[in-house]
């Protein structure tokens, strides 16, 4: 046995294949030749020092034979301990199975305890197999090679996911590897319908992208349309889910999303329970669920795992919220700029006097304290998990207060901006909530320069841009516009599990659950039958 491809100190590194195969040679046949394949290996991965060739002679067989690797991707344990082994100890094969036709069949019945082997007959094959985490098995004489399923590299554990935290339910996340998240997807879903299919996008990257949904509940139009956008993708690489969510939402210049992504398995097992297609990306814990709908962005998981007057309360809160984070500024701007007459007199005079003294306009006051406050969110974010917390808490009330004394800013403003700060957390997407920053800003311009006039200027826009938005052909405001009364069961209220038998309208099965009758309490009926 040898190594090759100047193999001597091995990385711990897989190589990076920076070369997309050319079609002559992606598509080029084995050769019975191992010498040939090794070669044309040794061609494609040259300056590689992490692959790991072992050739040796199989004496049952006769045969020149090589095992290819890239050590780092393959666990080398599992292949000296299941595949050489086994290879070394059988000293002769039966007379009738050397009757067979192809040698490889022999060696793959004999000689390789590994479960997951397979047949592959061509140069492009075997290189994207090797930078998968498999063992290629060349024979001398056959055209066809061997894969063996064999990947070692380190992953991470399933643990709880940082972003979307819950207090009722369950604490798994996805993690980077596709096939972990396939299995938790599986779990949740134990039925033959939940359907997979693999894609490979990215001529350097070479991303395994596995599209999920359920068949017969979901869309057969919107399934085949996943698949048409993902098809032509042709990009160099795919690192993240944000690069696929760019390249096949409708309408890219929005700042709307309209594809969703969670790293929970609960949460897209429930969208794809409601007929709607996931998208696993590997080596990124998150998922896209899509097609997308605007109140899609405004739920979360906690609201179907507590009992639904909680869930009503909730979402009440979260839905005012949402309207604070939006349009708080931008009023307060407006009604102290053109419209005075509309606050109470004694909070009037209050107002007026605690901004005595601040040299700017309440437009530049209000710019002032949400960059700021902005910045104070962006740096939490980038800090250390121990101190983030403390410096974003620390800092803004420091500079809050700081900027008050020096007469920079009016102690009202920075309440306004404060309550505005704490109304935008409440958004459970990130991708909505940054959204929602961004038109504050043009709310408080437009209430600065046009007044309430420009307040409601800016939201019939809005509602204009909205009504105007699709996901994989869904209206983004469905269910309220165009209006489906079905839906509004779980809109802005939550009715009972056992009222909402219904799917989304985009399902291709509507039928949720069969029509059931809400238990009565026990000894009601008897009491009925005393009385008559």
């Amino acid at each position: 046995m040898k190594k090759f491809f100047n193999s001597s100190n091995i990385s711990t590194s897989a190589c990076i294949y920076t070369q997309k195969l050319p079609n002559s040679e992606e598509s080029l046949p084995l050769s019975k030749s191992i010498a040939d394949n090794l070669n044309i290996l040794h061609s494609l991965f040259s300056n590689c020092t992490d692959i790991v060739c072992r050739e040796f002679v199989i004496d049952a067989i006769k045969r020149s034979s090589a095992l290819v690797f890239i050590n780092g991707l393959a666990d080398v344990k599992l292949i000296n301990e299941n595949i050489l082994t086994s290879i070394m100890n059988i000293k002769e094969i039966p007379s009738e199975d050397l009757a067979l036709n192809h040698i490889i069949e022999i060696t793959k019945k004999h000689f390789f305890k590994i479960a997951n082997t397979s047949e592959i007959s061509t140069i492009g094959e075997v290189v994207y197999a090797l930078l998968n985490g498999n063992t290629i098995f060349l024979l001398d004489g056959d055209i066809k090679a061997l894969k063996m399923t064999t990947p070692g590299w380190k992953e991470k554990n399933v643990s709880e996911t940082n972003v979307e935290k819950v207090l009722r339910g369950s604490n798994e996340g996805f993690t980077e590897n596709i096939c972990t998240n396939i299995s938790q997807l599986r779990r949740r879903i134990k039925s033959y319908q939940l359907k997979i299919e693999e894609f490979i996008v990215g001529r350097q990257t070479q991303t395994k992208i596995n599209i999920t949904y359920l068949q017969g509940i979901v869309d057969d139009s919107i399934v085949k349309e996943v698949r048409k956008r993902i098809q032509k993708i042709d990009v160099d690489s795919i690192l993240e889910s944000g690069y696929i969510e760019e390249l096949i939402e409708d309408t890219s210049y929005t700042l709307f999303p309209q594809i969703q992504h969670s790293e929970r398995p609960d949460r897209v097992a429930a969208g794809i329970l409601e007929g709607r297609v996931a998208i696993l990306i590997d080596d990124t814990p998150c998922a896209l669920i899509l097609p997308a709908t605007m109140i899609q962005f405004l739920q979360a998981s906690e609201d179907y795992y507590e009992r639904y007057p909680t869930a009503l309360f909730i979402r009440l809160i979260r839905l005012i919220f949402f309207g604070i984070s939006l349009l708080l500024p931008g009023c307060f701007v407006a009604i102290i700029s053109y419209h005075k007459e509309m606050i109470p007199t004694p909070l009037l005079i209050g107002i007026l006097g605690a901004a005595r003294g601040v040299p700017f306009p309440i437009l530049i006051e209000a710019l002032i304290m949400e960059i700021t406050f902005e910045a104070f969110r962006e740096a939490g974010i980038r800090l250390p998990a121990p101190s983030n917390q403390t410096v974003g808490m620390v800092g803004a009330i420091v500079i809050g207060e700081a900027a008050v004394r020096a007469g920079i800013v009016s102690p009202i403003t920075v309440i306004i901006i404060a309550i505005t700060a704490i109304a935008s957390f409440s958004i459970p997407s990130y991708d909505m909530g940054y959204a929602i920053r961004i038109l504050r800003f043009c709310m408080i311009f437009l209430g600065g320069f046009l007044g309430l006039y420009g307040i409601m200027l800016g939201v019939i826009l809005i509602l204009i841009h909205l009504s105007s938005l699709r996901s994989f052909g869904v209206n983004y405001l469905s269910p309220i516009s165009p209006l489906n009364l079905k839906e509004f069961k779980d809109i802005i209220i939550r009715f009972p599990w056992w009222h909402m038998s219904h799917r989304p309208h985009y399902a291709s099965d509507s039928q949720r659950q069969k029509p059931y009758l809400k238990p009565e309490p026990p000894g009601k009926n008897k009491e009925d039958e005393k009385r008559q």
